[in-house]
């Protein structure tokens, strides 16, 4: 066998890094400087240099608003996008997508809901929940409200 009939080796093995006195590295402070709380141990990844820590700041978030945060964002549609649908088009969120009048993405984090800002001209079906202006508008145009799948 001679050496280009080797097979080759993909995989490397991991350099070996020394932070020793011959390593060319620093050897004694091994590149932390010389004194200080950052050449020792260290400090924690939650330290905030000694004001109240994060962690006991929660309980005094108080109020109303306090579970804001949690509740999905609503995205609204008007009317005006409807109308570029076909008549009679059944309107649901896997329409909605198709037509790119909302992103796949969107629907992951935000609820959808019709308002009626906008006239609509064609007759639809919808099956989302949508405001009183919007359902009036549609049944004006021809369409009709499912509420019971909206819900």
């Amino acid at each position: 066998m001679k050496l280009h009939q080797l097979p080759s080796i993909t995989t490397k093995s991991k350099k070996r890094v020394g932070l020793g006195y011959g390593s060319g590295k620093g050897g004694h402070t091994t590149g932390r400087g010389q004194k200080g709380q950052n050449s020792r141990n260290g400090v924690p990844i939650w330290f905030e240099g000694g004001q109240l820590p994060q962690i006991r700041r929660f309980p005094f978030i108080r109020g109303k608003s306090r579970f804001d945060s949690l509740k999905r964002e609503v995205l609204p549609i008007n009317l005006d996008q409807l109308s570029k649908l076909k008549s009679g088009s059944k309107i649901d969120l896997k329409t909605l997508v198709d037509a790119k009048i909302i992103s796949a993405k969107d629907l992951k984090t935000k609820d959808v809901k019709i308002v009626g800002d906008g006239n609509v001209t064609v007759p639809l079906t919808l099956t989302l929940p949508a405001s009183k202006s919007a359902e009036t508008k549609i049944v004006a145009a021809g369409g009709q409200v499912n509420r019971e799948q909206a819900q």
